[in-house]
């Protein structure tokens, strides 16, 4: 995970994309995709930060956004959620 100063600006999405819709990203012709992030803001963000998240399920998961002061993108990382880990069952001898 990268480290977040106090001048960037992060943004989460929850995307749920089905590998259909993506294919148009592996062909150029869409250089960019606007999302609309958990806090209601819509945010350009370069497809190529997308397609490496790409499966054959599609784009799915909370993701994170990392933008510094000059809003250039620092990160486009997978944002794992605490509540949806399960814990190892720890066994008593």
């Amino acid at each position: 995970m990268t480290t977040i100063q106090a001048t960037d600006t992060v943004y989460y999405f929850s995307v749920n994309v089905p590998y259909i819709q993506c294919e148009a990203l592996y062909s150029g012709a869409v250089p960019t995709v606007v999302m609309v992030a958990e806090n209601g803001t819509s945010v350009q963000v370069p497809s190529t930060r997308i397609k490496q998240f790409i499966t054959s399920q599609g784009v799915v998961g909370r993701f994170r956004m990392v933008v510094d002061a000059n809003n250039k993108i620092k990160a486009f990382e997978r944002s794992v959620s605490y509540t949806h880990l399960t814990l190892p069952t720890i066994y008593s001898v």
